[in-house]
């Protein structure tokens, strides 16, 4: 596996011109780099942060058809998900999983309402379907879901849908992006999109944030990719550039597992203010969220806002017995939907606001990809470059990611956080055999190894220590407290494997601790 930043150098010197480069490394631009490479084109990806550290690390770990979208009539994304759906699980089965959602009824017209709408549901997905959507009584609701309320409960529906692990799946796209040729930097800025003589992309230039060496590079086609940052990439295409994008945040909290109960999910299908609120068992622990609301700004690092926190408070105490309060929240985390603004009507309203993608090319042959979401990677980075070929007019080639295996592929079924590396598993094993050292805890309360950390640095390019515990292990938004703990030793292993000093440590732990403030209630 090439996948290290000093490979990805190495090619960025070799190649005068590449076919496809890409700007963003979240869900979508690795997406398109995977499908680009596999297709035999000469493809780069340039990342400003670490992969998928935005919106795509700060979902609600659900691939889903969106049973929401369903209810609001659109059905296209709804068939167009589902499908993808079903891909992923055949792709990535050790990052992807089914996963049983209750909804608990407390009227006998809802209870018929959703059932009816959830056999549509079901219908939709076709030979891909992963469960079948049933009526629950009252003891089954209880049993499924033990903190559930009872009183006027008329009993439920169960239904089955996805849930995944979305930054692993991200590192996964982008080693194998880099097993088709593809290179790949994360922390690299780009800061100016290049033209030629007659106005039309022909490049661009970015800086290497851990060398801070400037790079201009060529290429045939330009996609901007960068999810709730495309504005700021359109505007160095096109001064005059108005923005497509209105940003819209999901915030979550995470408790212990014990406040829901077996392994089964929560679903409410309407809240007070009409949103649906999830509390899905993730990691041990339990996710409940996600919020909906829309902002004028966005940042890569947002926050919670203290309404969104007692909203998601509140609608669980509405349903559970002994909800969680302030107090048991383990972490806190947001992500900005990169949803495609309004042109009339309430701005305000992010039901306003499409959840589809949208394909854009500039007068520059610029190409941007913007909206969409977490399901529809794959469908997405086909038809984007489906759009770069005619665009860079490249050789033709045909789709190859429909069935492609992903970086891990594997069906074998692991205990706890092990699923998720997949193939990679047994040469984790194999270094805390050879090294029993590297078998250590890096904290007492959680089942994470030295050994991961030292994987990490060697094939999952992590740079700083904030990549390792958000994005590799996920302990940052488990338990961010933990998280915090476990930093020094994370800090001074990664100093051993990349080379670094105790200056560098010092200036990791202050960084991360920095972070670490936007997670803590």
């Amino acid at each position: 596996m090439n996948f290290k930043r000093i490979e990805a150098i190495k090619r960025l010197n070799e190649t005068p011109q590449w076919d496809i480069a890409i700007i963003g490394g979240g869900a979508t631009g690795l997406g398109i780099a995977v499908d680009a490479a596999s297709r035999g084109y000469k493809a780069i990806l340039l990342e400003k942060y670490d992969f998928a550290k935005g919106t795509s690390s700060k979902s609600t770990k659900l691939v889903h058809g969106g049973v929401r979208y369903l209810a609001n009539g659109d059905v296209k994304l709804v068939f167009s998900a589902l499908k993808e759906r079903g891909l992923i699980f055949q792709n990535a089965p050790h990052v992807s999983f089914v996963q049983s959602f209750v909804i608990p009824s407390y009227s006998f017209f809802n209870k018929m309402k959703f059932l009816i709408g959830l056999k549509l549901y079901d219908w939709m997905a076709g030979k891909l379907r992963i469960g079948k959507s049933r009526l629950l009584n009252k003891a089954e609701v209880k049993e499924k879901l033990p903190k559930v309320k009872i009183k006027g409960l008329q009993g439920g529906i169960q239904y089955f849908d996805g849930q995944f692990d979305d930054a692993r799946l991200a590192i996964n796209l982008a080693q194998t992006a880099a097993e088709h040729g593809a290179a790949l930097l994360n922390y690299a800025d780009v800061t100016a999109i290049n033209k030629s003589a007659d106005g039309n992309v022909s490049g661009l230039t970015f800086t290497d944030q851990e060398s801070n060496i400037s790079h201009t590079i060529s290429a045939r086609v330009v996609i901007n990719a960068t999810g709730i940052f495309v504005d700021e990439i359109l505007k160095m295409d096109s001064a005059a550039h108005k923005n497509l994008v209105r940003p819209s945040q999901g915030a979550h909290i995470v408790i212990d597992r014990k406040f829901l109960g077996n392994r089964d999910a929560l679903m409410i299908p309407e809240t007070s203010d009409g949103r649906v609120l999830f509390g899905v068992p993730w990691h041990d622990k339990v996710l409940l969220g996600t919020t909906d609301t829309p902002l004028d700004a966005h940042q890569i690092e947002p926050r919670p806002l203290e309404e969104e926190i007692d909203f998601i408070l509140s609608t669980a105490n509405d349903y559970l017995d002994g909800a969680p309060t302030r107090a048991d929240i383990k972490s806190i985390f947001a992500g900005l939907r990169p949803l495609a603004a309004p042109t009339h009507g309430d701005g305000n309203s992010t039901k306003e606001i499409s959840r589809d993608h949208k394909l854009i090319k500039s007068d520059s042959g610029l190409i941007t990809i913007t909206g969409g979401k977490w399901t529809t990677y794959r469908k997405m980075g086909e038809e984007t470059v489906d759009l770069a070929i005619q665009t860079g007019q490249l050789n033709p080639a045909e789709c190859k990611t429909t069935h492609l295996q992903l970086h891990g592929y594997s069906t074998d079924k692991q205990a706890g956080h092990w699923q998720v590396y997949g193939a990679d598993l047994h040469h984790i094993q194999a270094l805390m055999t050879e090294r029993p050292a590297y078998a250590a805890k890096i904290h007492d309360n959680y089942d994470f190894r030295v050994a991961e950390v030292v994987w990490a640095c060697q094939h999952e390019m992590i740079v700083k220590v904030e990549d390792f515990l958000a994005r590799r292990i996920r302990l940052t938004i488990l338990d961010a407290q933990a998280s915090l703990e476990a930093a020094p030793i994370v800090a001074k292993v990664m100093a051993e494997q990349l080379g670094k000093d105790e200056h560098w440590i010092s200036q990791e732990l202050a960084d991360y601790k920095e972070l670490v403030k936007r997670y803590l209630i």
